[in-house]
């Protein structure tokens, strides 16, 4: 029984009845726990508590942590109860970071001051080709490649700084995201936003897209795999990074590219073999007054370019990337230099016009 207000008892009925009305919104909170619940609760009080199970001590003794871990584990267990029984369902694929695991990131605004986490083990599969890399959270295509808002810069004003980081992300897809680029095709789409009066270049490509060889390599510039020995898995490339942009010279726009790429492939012959060719471009442009410089309008001008890669070979440049299938070792370096290409924290180094072919043991692919 429970009790009423002047201590008098209330018939177990009633009282249940009171506890349900109450649950569903209707009545007060109970100011009193039930005659039950009190004799259960003395019941606890009375019997001696069970003896924790004896455990080998560590070396060294960690008894005091390993007690208060005890004790924080289940109050930890005892929240977690708490927690499904509110949102059933919600504490599965819970992040400690405070973000669901799994989930898509935010979009890079600045460069991150740490590398990715590892993530959870499995190797790339053709139904899931980015399982087991951090790109399994990274958006696609363009939708991963940060733009600023846009502001006037200089004598640039707002509409054409906002003009010109649309066209260089243009830019971007066209070399790097392009289906047919990616498939061997000629880049007209991305040659066609390129100065054609920036002469060292237009040499360069001209030369790099038809003898690609050392120092005139088209990946450089462009993502191209040969169908022959590879073939893309699925229709979506990762990517993940951002374009900054400043007054350059001459009343110029400045803008820069930091853009890491994941391109999942397998065996052009066939085979469920699924390995990722990690690219990542840093490109410089520079969009001129024609007033000023000799330009074509609404094209850039390349100021550099720089290229990192992860198993998109080692050998003499070919014009395509050719990742190692059948258990064949990445990009491996004799000096033992390693590199994680998810590690997005520092500038890029060399390679600056150059071939790119400079390699390095991957810590994770």
């Amino acid at each position: 029984m429970g009790e009423g207000r002047d201590g008098s008892p209330v018939p177990d009925e009633v009282w249940e009845e009171f506890l349900r009305t109450s649950a569903d919104g209707k009545g007060d909170v109970p100011k009193e726990p039930s005659a039950r619940a009190r004799e259960v609760a003395a019941r606890l009080r009375s019997e001696p508590a069970e003896p924790t199970p004896w455990r080998a001590p560590t070396s060294p003794p960690v008894r005091t942590g390993r007690r208060k871990g005890w004790y924080v584990a289940g109050f930890a267990a005892a929240l977690a109860l708490l927690f499904v029984a509110v949102d059933p369902g919600g504490l599965i694929g819970w992040s400690g970071d405070g973000e669901r695991a799994g989930a898509p990131l935010a979009q890079e605004t600045e460069r991150p001051t740490e590398a990715p986490p590892a993530e959870g083990d499995g190797r790339a599969t053709l139904a899931d080709p980015f399982r087991g890399s951090p790109a399994a959270r990274w958006a696609s295509g363009t939708a991963g490649i940060t733009v600023p808002a846009a502001g006037a810069t200089g004598r640039t004003t707002k509409a054409e700084v906002a003009r010109a980081l649309t066209r260089t992300r243009d830019f971007l897809a066209a070399s790097s995201l392009d289906p047919a680029v990616l498939r061997g095709a000629r880049p007209e789409k991305a040659l066609a936003l390129m100065n054609p009066h920036q002469k060292d270049v237009t040499d360069f490509v001209t030369t790099a897209l038809s003898t690609p060889g050392e120092g005139h390599d088209p990946l450089m510039l462009f993502s191209r795999f040969d169908p022959a020995q590879a073939r893309l898995v699925g229709d979506e490339v990762r990517t993940r990074g951002r374009l900054s942009y400043r007054e350059g010279k001459l009343g110029a726009l400045e803008v820069t590219a930091d853009v890491t790429y994941v391109y999942p492939v397998a065996p052009a012959g066939g085979g469920d073999e699924v390995v990722r060719v990690i690219v990542r471009r840093e490109t410089v442009v520079s969009w001129d007054d024609p007033a000023k410089v000799v330009t074509k309008e609404g094209t850039l001008t390349l100021l550099s370019y720089k290229l990192d890669m992860t198993n998109g070979g080692c050998g003499e440049p070919t014009g395509h990337f050719r990742p190692e299938f059948g258990g064949g070792a990445v990009d491996t370096d004799p000096d033992g230099r390693t590199v994680d290409p998810y590690d997005r924290t520092a500038p890029l180094g060399g390679n600056e016009g150059g071939s790119g072919n400079g390699c390095a043991t991957a810590t994770r692919s």
